[in-house]
């Protein structure tokens, strides 16, 4: 078999802690988005987009959710006879069994599948970034500059530079000063966490990496310092279009309100660069006679009796007449009983709202969004609050019921 000229490792297994409720039990790259995708759609389909046919993706964390949904790989043709989809979990070799111990280590683990391809090139991603990117652009900055290693940036707001790798650049690009999560940044160019690697410089640097005891096994502070600390070449790709972390409920929150709108901010509907999904085959949504849906974004399988404003619904969700709903996001599978109030809210996947409950407040006098567990009902005559999460310990102590 021919060597393929660029495979992409994907990394799949974080906890995702900030998400707090939402991947209790569920890995953070499967979390539900825009209606009927899961953020880790958008890799995916970037890579199949590209031309990159072969992606190893590793999971850790919660992955059964995650593989099952991956599968073979069809939905983003990635069900290859030779490369396509794999997943990387942590498997026991013949001299022990461990767990990534950080984004490196997880690659460095898989040098084998790596090796199997013998790829010039390897593209380095994160599974938990909303964003469409042409990684085939990206690959030629990098063969045209002859670099060992090239990092995707985005142009960020001086306050919110502290919390990326920040890059100092030189006229043609390169990279001549990383600084990763500084107090005190020099620049608003951050790292995408998005990266490719000549094969050889990449194994190397992973195997002095995984030798040295004070490592944390990461490639923004260990393996990305030290390639630049050894005088390696190294660039920088500048990235014009949208780019979200989605790490946070308020990240999570703005990057499905930017979806919506006459000219959203994020386009999901250009068929150029098209996300693919392994989306239900729901039947098409409903929409009542007295409903009311303004700027919002409808999936497969909804019935929409009540007022949807501004917000994001997921598949097979059911709107009773007199509910409305306001800067929310709702995932699959919720029921939202008549006379519901639900504002600037995310409630999670197979959730049952009661009746005449009051969930959140209006955006404008909200000190934060609220967030509702999966799999929850909620008793009717309830009001919960701004800012809070709700899971079952949370409706016991304020109703009186049994968990």
């Amino acid at each position: 078999m021919r060597n393929k000229e660029c495979i992409a490792m994907l990394l799949a297994g974080g906890q995702g802690s900030r998400l707090y409720l939402l991947t209790q039990q569920i890995a953070k790259p499967a979390v539900s988005f825009g209606g009927k995708y899961k953020i880790i759609d958008f890799p995916l389909s970037n890579c199949i987009n590209s031309g990159i046919d072969t992606v190893g993706v590793m999971t850790q964390y919660q992955p059964l959710m995650l593989n099952e949904y991956i599968g073979n790989g069809q939905p983003w043709d990635l069900d290859r006879t030779y490369g396509g989809v794999m997943i990387l979990q942590p498997y026991q070799a013949s001299k022990k069994a461990d767990w990534y111990k950080g984004t490196a280590n997880a690659i460095y683990q898989n040098l084998n599948f790596i090796d199997k391809y013998d790829p010039e090139y390897v593209l380095v991603l994160s599974g938990d970034h909303i964003y469409k990117m042409d990684y085939r652009a990206m690959l030629d900055f990098h063969i045209k500059n002859n670099s060992d290693c090239t990092i995707a940036v985005i142009k960020v707001p001086q306050e919110e530079a502290s919390r990326f790798g920040i890059l100092s650049l030189r006229p043609d690009m390169s990279i001549s000063e990383f600084q990763e999560k500084p107090k005190n940044p020099k620049s608003t160019m951050a790292s995408m966490g998005v990266y490719i690697f000549s094969k050889e410089k990449l194994k190397k640097y992973l195997i002095m990496d995984e030798e040295n005891e004070n490592s944390s096994k990461d490639f923004g502070k260990d393996v990305i310092p030290a390639m630049f600390n050894s005088g390696e070449r190294m660039f920088a790709y500048k990235f014009e279009g949208y780019w979200k972390d989605v790490g946070t409920i308020e990240s999570l929150w703005e990057a499905n309100m930017d979806l919506l709108g006459d000219k959203p901010e994020f386009n999901l509907h250009d068929s150029r660069s098209r996300i693919s999904s392994r989306n239900y085959a729901d039947p098409p949504h409903y929409v009542g006679f007295d409903a009311v849906i303004q700027n919002s974004i409808i999936t497969e399988g909804c019935e929409i009796k009540g007022t949807v404003i501004n917000s994001v619904i997921s598949e097979g969700v059911f709107v009773d007449s007199g509910a409305v709903i306001k800067d929310s996001v709702i995932m699959r599978n919720c029921i939202i009983n008549k006379n519901v109030v639900i504002n600037y809210s995310i409630i999670d996947s197979n959730t049952v709202v009661g009746s005449n409950t009051i969930i959140g407040e209006e955006k404008e006098s909200s000190s934060g969004i609220t967030l509702i567990e999966n799999h929850l009902i909620i008793p009717s005559n309830m009001k919960i609050p701004s800012d809070v999460m709700v899971d079952s310990k949370y409706i016991s102590k304020n109703t009186g019921a049994k968990e």
